[in-house]
């Protein structure tokens, strides 16, 4: 089984009707050989910096640079989880790149590493 991962679910059905993966799951398509999935938005990012600590909600040049002991992420919770369980599925063999060509995309190593998925 391969497994596609588009940047938004329009791409995604797209790339579905095209590869013949036509039934649905919750976040996913699959058939023919192929999952299907997305990202919406971001699917991991840095926290902002009141996650940090409140009195970074509002920026001072007095606090100025912000750098954490220990960096904190945020993610798109419900289809982060999907995407997760279906990238340790036992007959998922390989992941196909299918967004942008952006400087996050071009990561998939480290975003395997922060999706906990090493």
């Amino acid at each position: 089984m391969k497994l596609v991962l588009a940047e938004k679910p329009s791409v995604a059905m797209s790339l579905s009707k095209v590869i013949g993966a036509n039934q649905r799951g919750d976040g996913y398509m699959e058939g023919n050989g192929y999952l299907v999935s997305w990202c919406v938005g971001h699917l991991v990012e840095l926290s902002q910096p009141e996650a940090y600590d409140e009195k970074y909600a509002k920026w001072r040049y007095d606090d100025l640079p912000i750098l954490p002991e220990h960096w904190q992420y945020a993610s798109t919770k419900k289809q982060f989880g999907i995407l997760k369980k279906l990238m340790q599925r036992k007959d998922v063999e390989s992941l196909i790149c299918a967004t942008d060509a952006g400087r996050q995309a071009k990561r998939p190593k480290t975003n395997k590493r922060v999706l906990g998925l090493h």
